[in-house]
């Protein structure tokens, strides 16, 4: 046996020398501790996956893999349905890529006459459809939502969605927010849903600096039913984008384009010409984006165009004149950081007798917000119910409290920022703003302070339910007293910041409510007792559903008067208060159990002893907050968690 193995090749047993450079290599075809091969006696049925080439061993492609591409995408479009095709899909990148590149009208329809004849047959028979026709109802429908974040946005699970919806009811929605990963989504990923998604109506591309106008053309040219789209910093998409769409999808409803510097007049004249329906724009931090833009859009959508969003552009005068002449529909305006549109533009607005429907207006912001301007705007806009104005440094008393009278039918005014308001120009607006003000908010205004003098004659406004004051530090008791005598019918206070109030003036205010106080907001009130929490509990703990406390110096005796009195409350805010593990007991003690929502936050008094009452509030308990408690363990919270197993708990 030695001889047989030491044979050289010289004879004619193996012509050419060993075929083993290596005599090594002869172990793979040896069993292990035999001297002798021995082939197997049954053959397989498989070829085995490595060949032998080129003195070394390689491994074979599967026998389907030789196919060219153009075999299997003709394999693929003669399946007989979506199930099918997305079986496939999953065996490889490749296949999911031809998979995912074939179109709805590139489908085979391979039935056999057979088949047409038995389909036949049975419709008449059951007077219905056929499984294959409501198959094709349903992908049509486009009634699933789809959203990828971050990492999870690539061109593969683009392509698994469009070939995944399609037997499943087609998709109708699609969010993307891109991130700065190498394998981000691209063309690729685009052309799939549009190929394998036709009943998209819904498109929201986010931080995709990647995709560019192709891949948005390939979207255009596919998905004819797109209402909606949204794209937000895409720096690679240009007018040439939004010319496909407007070609492509007619039945545009809704365009918000954002952060997009290669956007500009053109590609909105082009959506101007060819979408008719289009109901919703908002256009921001656009640098290219002009008057002529601006202008063609309202123009031409004069009696569909209901909500409008401009911020941050190079727009004048002009567009202002545009939308107060051809903005019959407009029913929401928002402008926001306009640095070229001034006091004409607002007044030329206001006068131009078109925005006879604007009902909500929002100006940030916008030098061009003087008291001339805004009061022609609530001349020419008799049924406006919701005015924001932030950050108008021109604003005075005086112009608010025009704006005020003029418009009528004012339900909600909010002014944020606006330091030139005083407390004279918030009394006038309270008082001139009619019998249909319902909310009225003031926040971070910094003119405005107690004067003992000077205000107007004061007549109760009836119709105010809401009263929210945030961060107004000049506000204080002598405002309050005055509320008093003018709000009898508050449900919402909100008096959040404000440290010149004290226990006497919220008294005041709490006792002349009449209707009964549903929500109570003295965040940040370091000056307010106990007393004031007694008062709401005695007066109106019989309709209080929310109470925020959160800083005042409040103790457990709060807690006690809240237990016993306010039988509805679901949500109350207790944090950097001085209560103790006796004001929790009390608490759960007293109380029905009603609580949804109880934040104790930074209550350093607070400690592992209100672990039992914690658990029985916990019966109704969503939300705990036990952030900063540092007398409570991590023990005592993972107990906690146990027991509350439904209850949301931060700590």
């Amino acid at each position: 046996m030695s001889k047989l193995f030491a044979f050289s090749g010289s004879d004619d047993f193996c012509p050419g020398g060993s075929i083993y450079p290596n005599l090594k290599e002869s172990s793979l075809f040896l069993y292990p501790n035999q001297d002798v091969y021995f082939p197997p006696c049954k053959r397989y049925r498989i070829s085995a996956p490595f060949v032998f080439a080129g003195g070394k061993f390689e491994q074979k492609k599967p026998s389907i893999e030789v196919l060219p591409d153009e075999c299997l995408f003709e394999i693929f479009r003669r399946l007989p349905g979506g199930q099918e095709r997305s079986t496939c899909a999953c065996v490889s990148k490749r296949w999911l890529t031809l998979v995912s590149n074939i179109r709805r009208d590139e489908i085979s329809d391979n039935k056999t006459p057979q088949a047409s004849d038995l389909e036949h047959e049975n419709t008449d028979k059951k007077g219905g459809v056929s499984s294959e026709d409501v198959d094709l109802d349903v992908e049509g429908d486009g009634y699933l939502s789809r959203s990828l974040d971050g990492k999870k946005a690539t061109d593969i699970r683009l392509a698994s969605i469009a070939v995944g919806t399609a037997s499943r009811g087609g998709l109708g929605k699609l969010f993307i927010r891109g991130s700065k990963s190498r394998h981000g989504v691209t063309t690729v990923g685009l052309r799939a849903i549009s190929r394998g998604c036709p009943s998209l109506r819904v498109l929201s591309l986010w931080n995709l600096s990647s995709v560019g106008d192709e891949g948005l053309c390939e979207i255009a040219n596919g998905c004819h039913q797109l209402e909606k789209l949204d794209l937000c910093h895409c720096p690679s998409i240009t007018d040439k984008s939004l010319l496909a769409v407007a070609k492509g999808c007619p039945n545009l409803t809704d365009l918000t384009i954002e952060g997009c510097a290669n956007i500009g007049n053109e590609g909105l004249q082009a959506i101007a010409r060819s979408c008719p329906n289009l109901k919703s724009v908002s256009i921001k931090d656009c640098p290219l984006v002009g008057d002529q833009g601006v202008a063609s859009l309202l123009s031409s959508a004069s009696y569909s165009l209901t909500k409008v969003k401009l911020q941050a552009l190079n727009i004048t005068d002009v567009s202002l004149a545009v939308i107060g002449h051809y903005g019959k529909a407009v029913t929401d305006l928002s402008l926001t950081s306009l640095p070229n549109v001034s006091e004409k533009g607002f007044w030329v607005m206001g006068n131009g007798h078109g925005l006879q429907k604007l009902k909500s207006f929002t100006v940030t912001s916008c030098r061009g917000a003087t008291d001339s301007g805004l009061e022609a705007v609530g001349k020419g806009c008799p049924n406006l119910k919701q005015l924001c104005l932030s950050k108008c440094p021109f604003l005075s008393d005086k112009g608010l409290s025009s704006l005020a009278k003029a418009a009528g039918s004012l339900e909600c005014l909010q002014l944020e920022e606006c330091h030139r308001i005083s407390q004279f120009g918030f009394f006038c607006s309270l008082i001139n703003c009619g019998a249909k003000l319902k909310v009225i908010s003031f926040a971070n205004c910094l003119g405005i302070k107690d004067l003992n003098s000077g205000l107007p004659p004061l007549s109760p406004c009836e119709s105010l339910r809401s009263l929210s004051i945030h961060n107004c530090p000049g506000f204080g008791d002598a405002s309050l007293f005055a509320l008093g005598k003018l709000c009898p019918q508050l449900q919402h206070v909100e008096l959040c910041g404000l440290h010149g109030i004290t226990d006497a003036g919220v008294l005041l205010l709490l006792e002349s409510c009449e209707a009964g106080l549903l929500k109570v907001n003295l965040s940040g009130c370091v000056n307010l007792s106990d007393k004031v929490v007694q008062t709401i509990s005695n007066l109106h703990g019989w309709t209080l559903e929310l109470l925020n406390l959160d800083g005042c110096k409040i103790s457990d005796a709060s807690l006690v008067a809240i237990a016993k009195n306010c039988q509805l409350l679901t949500d109350l805010d207790i944090s950097k208060c001085t209560i103790t593990d006796s004001g929790i007991a009390a608490l759960a003690h007293f109380n029905p159990i009603n609580l949804q929502i109880l934040s104790v936050s930074g209550c350093s008094m607070v400690s592992d002893k209100s672990l039992p009452s914690l658990g029985k509030l916990g019966e109704t308990l969503l939300g705990l907050n036990l952030q900063q408690c540092k007398a409570i363990s991590s023990r005592a919270v993972e107990l906690l968690s146990e027991q509350l197993w439904r209850c949301d708990i931060l700590f």
